[in-house]
């Protein structure tokens, strides 16, 4: 597996965590990260993508309602809204290459959701991907 990939899924972990357990000491987080990472810049790159998630999820459950017709994310399963966040964080606020996030994205997906969830991933964040290369 690849390294920033590692570091998605050790970020995705984190991300749901906050999701299900909001009560959670998130200075707990750090220290996961670390054990998990090891490595300085996977570190700092999973703590950069969770402190970004955090910052911008409202906005980004905002983006991501428009743009999931017919699903709102509280009908979503946990993880595929979580790796939606993620997708729709690195698309809109990082240097990852567009194409890059939605297939970071759709892995992480497939390692952790259901049958369907790749499928789904990949659909929203390309009609993400659209909306947002058009603004």
């Amino acid at each position: 597996m690849a390294r920033r990939s590692r570091a998605r899924e050790v970020a995705l972990q984190v991300l749901y965590q906050d999701d299900l357990n909001p009560q959670h000491d998130p200075a707990d987080d750090e220290l996961f990260v670390r054990n998990r990472l090891q490595a300085g810049e996977l570190i700092e790159f999973a703590g950069s993508l969770i402190k970004g998630v955090r910052a911008n999820r409202a906005k980004l459950d905002e983006v991501l309602a428009q743009t999931a017709d017919h699903w709102s994310l509280e009908r979503m399963a946990a993880t595929d809204r979580n790796v939606l966040r993620l997708g729709a964080f690195e698309i809109l606020h990082s240097e990852t290459p567009f194409r890059v996030a939605i297939n970071e994205a759709v892995e992480l997906a497939k390692r952790f959701g259901s049958k369907q969830s790749a499928q789904f991933v990949n659909g929203i964040l390309d009609r993400l991907l659209v909306g947002h290369e058009k603004s």
